[in-house]
């Protein structure tokens, strides 16, 4: 079996990036011939990696050139199955990675004035992507979705036309041996290093693309809690410095760290008692389950995918994604240690059926089930 993926972009820490390497590792220790057409992406033993970069100005004629270019190597390639993290029309299979993108568009334009509202129902970059994935997703050709939780399963079907039996819920997975509880074992010595006492209460922000994975809801929520309790920041974002004057603006900064993007997290959910991603929209953040399998309560947002897999008091909080108050009161409980390191143990139990094993199982049976003789 020959199954051809598509993603355009690589970003060593992007999560649908860490999902797709995932993803193509597991597969590789099945019967099944992968492979990857993208612009660049990093080197993965055992899969053969297309290239498809078509010159381009902007991000409207990026998505709409790669969309024509791909095709045409889809064409060449002839895979049994197509399976696309991208807005193509010659997929055989779609995953709605990025959720639904008038979803996107509409949380976002809830935080902004009335002129910036305007700017972003009129954006020509905007409207091309909704097009697109409405010709996708109504597209008879489309034999399948695969949907990494049942919020976006919903609001496919809330939106657009497509039959039911086509959109399969397939979770996200997570190397649950790398990720693991037994990184707390370091825990004195990374702590040291960022200058952290064993008695700080630490809380993670993971994530490249601050404004959606919600920083500035994460830092007015920190702003409320003791001297003890510290903030550490992993992602990328554009708009850094802005985050940076928030921070001296609430009189945090001396207590917020941050790192900027790192290729290895481990270090971070080893000396975190808490993630926190007050995310505005996100259809499932790896950044989650990493955490939860390292043994770190989240605490995220009903608009989070991951949402999904997590119980209140359990093994972490869900908030509504404006509820100010109620992420700082969340974060108020786990600023207590005892109460963080039970939720932790929790949170482990919980991801462990989030393995790359389970995901592979599940993706292969639904690649073996659109392949077979009808």
């Amino acid at each position: 079996m020959h199954i051809a993926i598509i993603r355009q972009r690589y970003n060593p820490y992007g999560g649908a990036e860490r999902f797709v390497s995932r993803a193509l590792v597991a597969l590789n220790n099945t019967d099944i011939k992968a492979s990857l057409i993208a612009r660049q992406w990093e080197p993965i033993e055992g899969i053969n990696f297309v290239q498809c970069n078509p010159f381009y100005l902007g991000r409207l004629w990026r998505d709409w050139g790669f969309a024509k270019q791909v095709c045409r190597q889809i064409d060449a390639l002839k895979p049994d199955l197509v399976q696309s993290h991208e807005r193509v029309f010659c997929c055989d299979i779609y995953r709605a990675g990025d959720g639904v993108h008038r979803v996107l568009v509409e949380q976002k334009a809830k935080n902004l004035s009335w002129p910036a509202k305007t700017f972003l129902r009129f954006s020509p970059y905007h409207n091309y992507v909704k097009m697109a994935e409405k010709k996708l997703l109504e597209n008879p050709r489309l034999r399948a979705v695969i949907c990494n939780s049942a919020m976006v399963r919903s609001q496919i079907l809330q939106y657009f036309a497509i039959d039911e039996s086509k959109i399969h819920v397939i979770y996200n997975g997570v190397d649950t041996t790398k990720f693991h509880p037994r990184i707390k074992q370091q825990q004195s010595d990374l702590r040291a290093e960022l200058n952290l006492s064993e008695e700080a209460s630490v809380f993670a922000f993971v994530g490249s693309g601050f404004e959606r994975k919600g920083l500035l809801q994460a830092l007015r929520a920190f702003s409320g809690l003791t001297e003890n309790c510290h903030l550490l920041v992993v992602g990328y974002d554009k708009r850094k410095n802005f985050y940076h004057k928030e921070a001296n603006r609430l009189g945090i900064s001396a207590r917020v760290k941050f790192l900027g993007p790192q290729k290895n997290v481990l270090p971070y959910y080893a000396v975190a008692d808490a993630l926190i991603l007050p995310t505005f929209y996100d259809p499932f953040p790896n950044v989650a389950l990493e955490a939860l399998a390292c043994g770190v309560p989240v605490i995220t947002s009903t608009m989070s995918g991951a949402a999904e897999v997590i119980t209140n008091h359990q093994n972490g909080f869900v908030c509504d994604a404006y509820d100010l108050q109620g992420f700082q009161d969340a974060m108020q409980v786990l600023c207590d240690k005892g109460i963080a390191k039970g939720m932790g143990e929790q949170a482990r139990r919980s991801a462990e059926k989030f393995d790359l094993d389970t995901m592979a199982v599940h993706l292969t049976n639904l690649y073996r089930n659109l392949l077979a003789p009808k």
